[in-house]
């Protein structure tokens, strides 16, 4: 992995922490079901960004980017949801929600810049 790419590394870490809270939700909290969409969403960031790195082209790219911002959209709702039923409390959420968003803000600039990029080659 470079160590100059932040959204390949942000995204990476974030997904070393969702395998880690879904460990927590299924062993301490006896929950199966939100987990598990959870772990899916999550980890499926970082895969769709080491995807779109390897793309073939700059619109398979965009493509695989857009399907992990999605993602982290979608892990976000989780998180939120895991929360509004009790089994993350606040402080659990701030910070994993906080990295969410900040993946998900990461990932829109990329993205925007990207097609700014493009439009101006036409």
């Amino acid at each position: 992995m470079k160590k100059d790419n932040i959204i390949q590394q942000k995204s990476f870490t974030f997904a070393v922490t969702i395998v880690n809270l879904y460990k927590y939700l299924t062993v301490e909290k006896k929950e199966f079901v939100l987990s598990k969409q959870l772990l899916r969403s999550g980890t499926s960031i970082g895969a769709n960004v080491e995807e779109a790195i390897g793309g073939q082209s700059e619109k398979d790219f965009i493509s695989k980017l857009s399907i992990a911002y999605k993602e982290a959209r979608e892990t976000m709702y989780w998180i939120r949801l895991l929360n509004a039923t009790y089994y993350l409390s606040n402080d659990e959420t701030k910070n994993i929600l906080n990295e969410a968003e900040e993946l998900c803000k990461i990932i829109g600039k990329i993205q925007i810049s990207l097609k700014e990029k493009l439009r101006n080659m036409n």
